[in-house]
């Protein structure tokens, strides 16, 4: 079972609604997250985008298993991310999810990834993208232990 979760992201998280609502997701984790927020790069769009992509694969521990946030990757249900979240956390290796900076990933962090996941074909701030990964996480623990924090299918 993975002993801990982890997330890198490019950019500091401020004080606000955004780490309020982070936060309190974060603390209904078991384990909780392990954020690590590196600088966001300087210089032309692929000069940023290429040096955040070094710094998020240098922090990277080894063997670990990486889920990154790209508008290209799969769009799934709830359901189906359960299911993978279930797959990933009973994986030894260590779960470590990446948000890239404004400019997105650099190809060699999305080449790294073991999966590409996206969050819809909607561009969202980063910040809210921790915010919304962070829940949709605490949605799959509670999916799989069947709480019923997750409702499925639509109202009539």
């Amino acid at each position: 079972m993975a002993s801990e979760f982890r997330l890198f992201a490019i950019g500091k998280q401020k004080a606000g609604p955004e780490a309020e609502l982070f936060e309190r997701y974060n603390e209904r984790l078991r384990p909780r997250l392990v954020v690590t927020e590196l600088p966001e790069g300087r210089g032309s769009p692929i000069e940023i985008k290429r040096r955040e992509g070094e710094s998020l694969l240098a922090a990277l521990p080894p063997r670990a298993n990486l889920v990154v946030l790209d508008l290209g990757g799969k769009i799934e249900t709830s359901e189906v991310f359960a299911a993978r979240f279930s797959v990933w956390r009973d994986d030894p290796r260590p779960l470590c999810f990446m948000i890239g900076g404004a400019e997105g990933l650099d190809r060699a962090v999305i080449d790294r990834a073991d999966q590409t996941m996206s969050l819809g074909k909607f561009t969202w701030p980063h910040m809210l993208v921790r915010v919304m990964l962070t829940e949709q996480l605490f949605r799959a623990q509670s999916i799989l232990s069947g709480h019923p924090y997750h409702r499925a299918g639509r109202p009539d």
